[in-house]
């Protein structure tokens, strides 16, 4: 019997080319968006889940501001983490990394860099459950001056050799340290927050760095570690959470310490000095919910069309209930239908899923992939999919069992008041999540806009930011002289404007700034609460960037207070409770214990991280100490050589003064811009799928209008012969749509304007949800809709009437 079913469906289905098509299509369309938004929303919940996850913790510091305790700090104190597993019986293990964002290596006459690595507790192994591939776990980082590599990492390094007991050097500000091979770890996988592709042993900090004699021991001074603890299974997390902040365990009442899931980090957590870059999840509900839309779309469209299809087989279901079948079995018929066009149509989404994860990875800058993970991963996803396609495929099977075959062989069925009542919710529903989406879409690209428009008081255009780690045994002294020389040479070449050294610049991380409290003012004013943050710069650093004095101006090299000059921003005084620039000029603060430092200049606001972050507080330091030398280009100039050929002149120059050294470039334009590209993405992400559902919902409507013109050809055709035309039929036939799309958009403004200023709020600086967006996108579903429908609306006008009324 089921050999039976399924041939007269494939039949059926062969013979109506238009109907399979619209609904295969469809139906393709919205389970392969659903499929790849789907895809990149279980890829982001992924982050930092591996065996023993659920039992790993991130200690964070909590400021105070006002009365109120706020999430400050992503990083800890070195005597954070012992403290914790001391005092809290919960806390069995602790693992402390000192972030290196970049590190340079020497192995032979080879020099390279290489990104993201940490000094790391040996109890690494202990708590992120990594593979590790050579070596013992429990004594490869127990030694001073051990390394253990990834796995690409010691490829990269030695190629098929074994590296173990290897030496190799490795430089940071121009110290060495001699590192013994002594392990060889799995790649850390990319849904990891913190992603070391090398790990040199903690004891090795108390030799190597330079942070003075005591900086090193364990204190309360220095918050400049990254730390995770693990605790004990089935451990109250809320509770142990709550006690750790009311221990004041650093014995200050300013600041608390606090614990965060490590699993939740990558989309929940968003403090200065991240080690890496977070998700969003309100970015991940959005895409979920455009999936989720789309998907259910093309479920009604089905359902529309069907039903459509429904009246011309009325006739075929009276003649199979003559001839003695049951009511059982055309509902089976028809779901045999169902199965077979959705088993085409997932086929298809499949394949088109696959011809397009390269693209659509390139556009949410991931990796993902349609393997045997990911597939179980979406196997709740698959059971939901399964259960709405035997829902959407139920509704006409019964509709059209329920005809009477007296009725149906007569040409009698008409619709009843309760089905046409459904049909036209459904295309209510469509309009709605039509009009939603397309408002989501002109706010996004608005506010997109309105973050790239907007001045950020400083000229990062024609820029460029030099770094590299130079390989000498010069002192300190010799090689700040060298970056003199060549920052002088460089101006001496015909394409370069300025040149400037500073700690960082407008579009940097945090990684490169200080922060400290305290600051007190000569009146004995002081600010506890607040955070400031500095970085280092030298003197011309002003000029190149472009800030605007508000009073003062740069350093005074000459100055008897050389080393202790800083200039400062507005914000800075407005934290302060200062009125007037001139009130501070030339003036002392103190901060970093009892220093003074002289008041130069104040500069106007400018934005370092954006304007996804508010103006921070910033105090700028004068030192001699080198770091990115900045270089700003001549336009003309470089536009008649070529930037490729400018860069190749300056690197040639480098390593004229720098023979042994890395060289690195920053755009400094490209590097701000970079701060909006994950919302760049989603915007790219929210136009495509957007315009998808646009597409789903047109076959809707186009499903609907042939069952409108179906249900009233002889009305058109009386209307014809009684002298109507055919603009007057059209009218007819249009005007129904018109108020669907009104009453969807009264209902779609109040939920799109809700949503939209929900995704709004992780902005701090945004842009006003304009009247004239909803207007755009209801007057837009209203051309959409009466585009789809007119034609068929048209084709049914210009019918000759005879054929309408022959039967009569």
């Amino acid at each position: 019997m089921f050999k039976l079913f399924l041939k007269i469906a494939t039949r059926y289905l062969l013979k109506n080319k238009l109907y399979s098509f619209i609904n295969i299509f469809g139906l393709a369309i919205g389970v392969a968006s659903f499929i790849l938004i789907m895809l990149y929303v279980n890829y982001e919940r992924s982050y930092d889940t591996f065996e023993g996850s659920e039992n790993v913790y991130r200690p964070y510091m909590d400021y105070l501001e006002g009365d109120t305790f706020a999430p400050g700090d992503a990083m800890t104190y070195n005597l954070s983490g012992p403290t914790l597993k001391e005092k809290f019986p919960e806390v069995l293990d602790y693992v402390r990394f000192y972030y290196f964002e970049k590190l340079t290596f020497k192995v032979g006459d080879r020099i390279l860099e290489q990104p993201l690595g940490s000094l790391s507790d040996a109890s690494y192994f202990d708590i992120f459950n990594y593979p590790l591939l050579k070596g013992n776990k429990e004594t490869v980082l127990a030694e001073p001056y051990s390394i253990v590599l990834s796995k690409s990492f010691a490829q990269k390094l030695f190629g098929n050799e074994n590296p173990l007991q290897k030496t190799i050097s490795a430089f940071q500000d121009g110290r060495e340290a001699v590192l013994t091979v002594t392990g060889i770890m799995e790649d850390v996988p990319k849904t990891a927050h913190y992603r070391n592709s090398f790990l040199i042993s903690y004891e090795t900090e108390k030799t190597w760095t330079d942070w003075g004699p005591r900086a090193h021991e364990l204190n309360w001074n220095m918050n400049n570690y990254y730390t995770y603890i693990k605790v004990a299974p089935n451990t109250n997390a809320a509770l142990l959470r709550q006690k750790i902040i009311d221990s004041d365990i650093e014995e200050d009442t300013e600041e608390r310490h606090n614990i965060e899931a490590i699993e939740s980090i990558h989309l929940y957590s968003n403090k200065p000095y991240e080690v890496s870059a977070n998700g969003s999840v309100t970015r991940i509900k959005f895409l979920s919910a455009i999936a989720f839309i789309i998907l259910i779309l093309s479920w009604l469209n089905y359902v529309n069309l069907s039903t459509t299809k429904s009246m011309e087989r009325a006739k075929e279901a009276g003649i199979r209930k003559v001839a003695g079948a049951k009511k059982s079995q055309l509902i089976i018929q028809s779901l045999v239908e169902s199965v077979l066009l959705n088993f085409i149509a997932i086929t298809i989404a499949l394949s088109i899923v696959l011809i397009l994860l390269p693209i659509y990875n390139n556009i949410t800058g991931t990796d993902l992939s349609l393997n045997l993970k990911s597939l179980i991963g979406f196997l709740p996803y698959f059971a939901f999919i399964l259960l709405g396609m035997i829902a959407a495929g139920l509704y006409p099977a019964l509709l059209l069992s329920s005809y009477s075959p007296a009725k149906a062989l007569k040409g009698k069925i008409r619709t009843s008041t309760q089905g046409l009542t459904i049909r036209k919710g459904l295309i209510v529903t469509q309009f709605l999540a039509t009009i939603i989406l397309l408002v989501g879409t002109l706010v996004v690209t608005k506010q997109i806009n309105f973050l790239e428009s907007q001045p950020i008081g400083a000229d990062v255009n024609q820029t460029i930011a030099l770094r590299g780690e130079v390989v000498t045994s010069k002192a300190d002294s010799l090689v700040v002289n060298d970056f003199k020389v060549l920052k002088e040479e460089l101006k001496t070449m015909p394409f370069i404007k300025k040149t400037a050294i500073a700690q960082t610049y407008p579009g940097d991380s945090f990684d490169n700034l200080s922060s400290t409290r305290g600051i007190m003012l000569p009146d004995g004013r002081k600010e506890d609460e607040k955070i400031f943050y500095s970085y280092h710069a030298q003197p011309d650093y002003f000029d190149l960037i472009g800030f605007e004095f508000l009073a003062g101006g740069t350093f005074l090299p000459s100055s008897d207070w050389e080393g202790n000059q800083v200039v400062v921003n507005e914000t800075f005084l407005r934290t302060m409770g200062i009125s007037s620039p001139d009130e501070i000029l030339n003036k002392t603060i103190s901060f970093w214990g009892n220093n003074d430092w002289r008041v130069t200049g104040v500069i106007k606001d400018y934005y370092h991280f954006g304007l996804k972050s508010p103006v921070l507080p910033m105090v700028i330091r004068y030192q001699k100490q080198v770091s990115n030398l900045l270089v700003k280009l001549d336009a003309s100039a470089t536009s008649t050589a070529g930037f490729g050929s400018a860069i190749g002149q300056i690197k040639t120059k480098w390593k004229q003064v720098f023979p042994q050294s890395t060289f690195n470039y920053t755009f400094l334009d490209q590097k701000f811009e970079a701060q909006y590209e994950q919302d760049k993405e989603f915007k790219s992400a929210f136009q495509i799928f957007t315009f998808l559902a646009i597409i789903i919902a047109s076959m809707g409507l186009f499903g609907l209008t042939s069952y409108t013109v179906v249900q009233r050809k002889k009305e058109i055709g009386i209307r014809k012969v009684n002298g109507a035309t055919i603009t007057q039929v059209l009218t007819l036939l249009n005007k129904d749509f018109v108020k669907w799309v009104a009453f969807a958009f009264v209902i779609a403004v109040p939920v799109s304007w809700y949503a939209m200023n929900q995704w709004l709020e992780g902005f701090t600086y945004r842009t006003t949800l304009s009247w004239w967006v909803f207007a755009l996108a209801g007057i837009s579903a209203l051309f959409i809709a009466l585009i789809t429908v007119s034609w068929q609306s048209f084709q049914a006008a210009i019918t000759n009437p005879v054929e309408s009324l022959r039967d009569e």
